[in-house]
């Protein structure tokens, strides 16, 4: 199956993660959720949240509050709002705040994993994300003077290099021939995924992802490492905030 497709809904987000405007055909709708010929409503995954926003037609908005991935991307309507028929077009409209913060945030943490991988050689093991902040979890067994402040330096000091962010799909062979592509303890890449998503951010970090990224380090904003937790014997947490 195509890397772009879900079910029977192209998935417009991930050839274009600045697009927040599209029209579709509604193919399936209920309450429960409304399935899309198109849509760049971003379904969640990899610790991101999926997208907030809208559906308009003939004068008629119904907001979406979640997406659900099934043998369909089922847009979530919100309690209470009217539904459009079965072949009704619609236009779709992405929140755009929100997803520019997740994918400000998201970016942020590949910068994070790449500057801790790079200076500490630690693997991923766990990490959430909202908007403007997020954490993730390393296997490092013990935090070395400074690590706090040398990280976060590093971090803004990759920003400060606008590196470029580039996504591409590879084949899971050539994709996997990469070194150091997995980032994580544990390889989360399905044996059944035969065409692999790949976010480069040239000269520091390139992994399996399938999440929405801006488009250089320098739009991501500034990193803060607020907080390092022990998550127990050889884990620790680090909690990042970003800002303008």
């Amino acid at each position: 199956m195509s890397t772009d497709l879900h079910g029977r809904t192209q998935r417009l987000e991930l050839s274009d993660q600045t697009l927040r405007d599209f029209e579709a055909v509604v193919l399936d709708a209920t309450p429960e959720g409304i399935v899309l010929s198109r849509s760049a409503f971003y379904p969640g995954g990899g610790g991101q949240p999926a997208d907030h926003g809208v559906l308009l037609w003939q004068g008629v908005e119904t907001r979406i509050v979640g997406v659900r991935k099934g043998d369909d991307l089922y847009l979530i309507p919100a309690e209470g709002d009217p539904i459009p028929p079965v072949g009704t077009v619609v236009e779709g409209a992405v929140a755009d705040a929100r997803r520019s913060a997740l994918m400000r945030t998201h970016s942020g943490l590949h910068v994070l994993c790449g500057v801790v991988f790079r200076d500490y050689g630690c693997l991923v093991t766990g990490g959430n994300m909202d908007e403007l902040s997020a954490r993730m979890d390393f296997n490092l067994p013990e935090v070395p003077p400074g690590f706090k402040e040398a990280v976060e330096d590093a971090c803004n000091a990759e920003i400060v290099a606008d590196r470029r962010i580039d996504v591409k799909v590879l084949p899971r062979s050539e994709a996997f021939a990469i070194p150091d592509i997995i980032r994580t303890a544990t390889n989360l890449v399905p044996e059944t995924v035969q065409d692999v998503r790949i976010v480069d951010i040239v000269g520091l970090d390139t992994q399996a992802d399938g999440g929405t990224h801006v488009a250089s380090t320098k739009q991501i904003g500034r990193i803060k490492v607020a907080k390092i937790e022990s998550k127990g014997r050889g884990f620790r947490r680090l909690r990042i905030q970003i800002s303008d």
